[in-house]
């Protein structure tokens, strides 16, 4: 019994760039500068750190594939985007970088041969993970800073579109039961 595979891995990962994408539209260029810290990623910087975890992905596990993350230099990846967050860029093109590598990561990840994907990676500390599970952490990690920018939209004073997505289908639930029926011709 298999329930979640590269299928379902595939369709969520475009679901989750989806929703990223919509908060990167929905904040003004404005705001893209806004850091909720001094220590904070700004909103700009957040959204190409997303962008930029499918390059991660690649690295690790096509064109670095170690067997071993022991001894592995975390530190090159995340100066790598660092220097990616830093580089000036217009809202367009932030938005447009999420499109784009979120595509060519997905499209990736559906052409992975699952003897691939099942491949075993000794992390640190001993543990092991399959190639599949870590790019499933690397939806989450994405997960996790879009719930940051959806306190960051409502530090801004935006209502996120989930919220307002949910706010609509009830309002239209009500009118709907509110609705006289339709009277039938005879």
């Amino acid at each position: 019994m298999n329930f979640y595979g590269r299928r379902q891995l595939v369709d969520g990962m475009r679901t989750v760039r989806k929703n990223t994408i919509r908060i990167g539209e929905d904040v003004p260029e404005s705001e893209y500068g806004y850091r909720p810290t001094p220590d904070s990623r700004s909103v700009a910087e957040t959204l190409v750190h997303i962008a930029m975890l499918g390059r991660a992905d690649r690295f690790l596990h096509e064109e670095d594939r170690r067997p071993s993350l022991e001894g592995f230099d975390v530190g090159e990846l995340i100066s790598r985007s660092q220097v990616e967050e830093k580089r000036p860029r217009s809202k367009r093109e932030i938005v447009e970088l999420l499109r784009t590598e979120g595509e060519s990561s997905a499209q990736w990840v559906e052409g992975l041969p699952e003897d691939r994907l099942a491949e075993q990676v000794r992390q640190r500390g001993g543990a092991s993970q399959s190639r599949f599970e870590m790019l499933l952490g690397s939806k989450e990690h994405e997960m996790h800073h879009r719930g940051q920018l959806m306190v960051i939209e409502r530090l801004l004073s935006i209502v996120p579109h989930l919220t307002r997505d949910r706010q609509a289908a009830r309002a239209a639930a009500a009118k709907q039961q509110h609705a006289p029926a339709a009277n039938p011709t005879i």
